[in-house]
């Protein structure tokens, strides 16, 4: 095709990509793909190449691409009003009427939402609360915070501390000091092969009960996780795992922040992964689904006892000193407010439960008795398969092969498909727009196997 190509040029000699190799890029070694439009579940390159995006972008464009409901929001509200501040009690309508929807669709116990702009900044907001709370009940050294490894939380200094990733951390100089991390529950990577289901939560507990033991418990002020482990491989906990946590965190006052970035606003078939796995959180952590990626926007909900702290700090010591210049951006919250009334009037939630159960079963029959095959897990509409060297004795490939991104790049390249390698393990994940139907998930499960047989058969 001949085409101008100076936005290739453009491209390589002034954008700065993230978690992209940026020698490689440059010299022009790797591939630049320019995104044009998209509708449902399918975006288009500037050369007309129709891609299915079966990872909704980055687990973001929940609702599917093209929906006008959201594009006419958007600019209604930029007419109208583009741009305020919410310092010092100012609001707008679409910001006031997005954190009582937000409110109605949270668990109980939550209070007020403080809005940012991406799920980042949210968990950075969220550590600065739980700090000024501990120092207002006059605890000044109750503040490191338990994650787990393999955990995503952002990728800014605390945020990227959180996150238990070797990538987010490596010549970062990370994580700080005020970070600790304890065990993933990952039954399928467990060290001991012999431990049942329930012997592993056990082991997940004694991990973090001793580290709590070793640390003290007056130094520790809050414990963050997400309910199904993202980006460190697609991970539902196993059975038992979160009412065991959350055991041990009421018996050493600890907070619980719940990471809902990806499992917010229904993809696990229910509003909140909180809902589904039955866990009552101090903060809950929102942004992707909260506007489908439609525009940026994000979200730390507050709970009760948090919230009580908050205003008593602020009867002793005048204004909260916290906030971004876009929090409750009025373009981000009219994306928002459409965006869960069409989550609503589509009823895309159920639709992620059905369809996402559709998924699962049918990855597994399809590629559950390849012998490099070791799992196939998922829960709602996020699904991976994982890749061994022997399913037997669980051996996996040295991850020099890159066998996850061979299969990733196999299947884009012959059927089209759009899945992710993950970080740290060959892992190929799912994350479909919420509008996925039984014959798209048909076509990602037949391309995946067809991909699967490309490079290893």
């Amino acid at each position: 095709m001949l085409r101008n190509d100076q936005l290739d040029e453009w491209d390589r000699e002034t954008f700065f990509h993230p978690s992209t190799h940026l020698a490689q890029h440059a010299r022009g070694e790797s591939p630049n793909r320019v995104i044009k439009t998209a509708s449902g579940v399918h975006i288009e390159d500037r050369d007309g190449i129709r891609l299915m995006d079966a990872f909704s972008g980055l687990y973001c464009v929940n609702v599917g691409y093209g929906r006008q409901e959201i594009a006419e929001a958007i600019a209604a509200q930029a007419k109208e009003l583009a741009y305020y501040h919410s310092y010092v009690g100012h609001g707008t309508e679409a910001s006031i009427t997005l954190a009582k929807m937000v409110l109605d669709r949270a668990p109980d116990n939550m209070s007020k939402v403080y809005f940012g702009l991406g799920g980042s900044d949210a968990n950075e907001t969220n550590v600065k609360l739980v700090w000024y709370y501990n120092n207002i009940l006059g605890r000044p050294e109750k503040k490191k915070i338990i994650s787990r490894w393999r955990g995503y939380h952002g990728s800014g200094l605390m945020t990227g501390s959180l996150t238990g990733l070797e990538l987010f951390h490596k010549k970062f100089d990370l994580p700080l000091a005020q970070v600790l991390h304890t065990e993933a529950p990952y039954y399928y990577r467990r060290a001991d092969l012999a431990q049942s289901e329930a012997e592993f939560v056990a082991h997940c507990v004694t991990a973090l009960e001793e580290l709590i033991e070793r640390e003290g418990a007056d130094t520790i002020a809050a414990f963050i996780g997400e309910p199904v482990l993202g980006t460190g491989g697609i991970v539902p906990p196993p059975a038992g795992y979160w009412d065991a946590i959350q055991k041990v965190l009421r018996k050493h006052d600890i907070l619980l922040i719940v990471d809902e970035v990806v499992t917010g606003f229904g993809r696990l078939g229910t509003m909140f992964g909180s809902d589904h796995y039955g866990i009552e959180a101090d903060i809950i952590t929102i942004a992707k689904g909260l506007t489908s990626a439609y525009a940026p926007l994000s979200g730390s909900i507050i709970g009760d006892r948090v919230w009580k702290v908050l205003e008593r700090g602020t009867d002793e010591n005048g204004p909260i000193g916290h906030g971004w210049t876009y929090s409750a951006h009025p373009i981000g919250a009219a994306a928002g407010v459409a965006n869960l009334k069409l989550i609503d009037s589509l009823d895309l939630v159920a639709n992620a439960g059905s369809v996402g159960r559709y998924l699962k079963t049918a990855m597994q029959d399809a590629l559950g008795d390849h012998p490099n095959v070791g799992d196939v897990r998922g829960e709602g509409l996020l699904c991976a398969v994982e890749f061994v060297e022997d399913k037997q004795s669980r051996r996996f490939f040295d991850p020099s092969r890159k066998i996850g991104p061979a299969v990733s790049a196999k299947l884009l390249e012959q059927d089209k498909v759009i899945a992710r390698a993950m970080p740290q393990g060959d892992i190929l994940g799912f994350a479909p727009p919420f509008c996925l139907t039984k014959a798209e998930a048909d076509t990602i499960v037949a391309a995946t196997a067809r991909a699967v047989r490309a490079v290893f058969d």
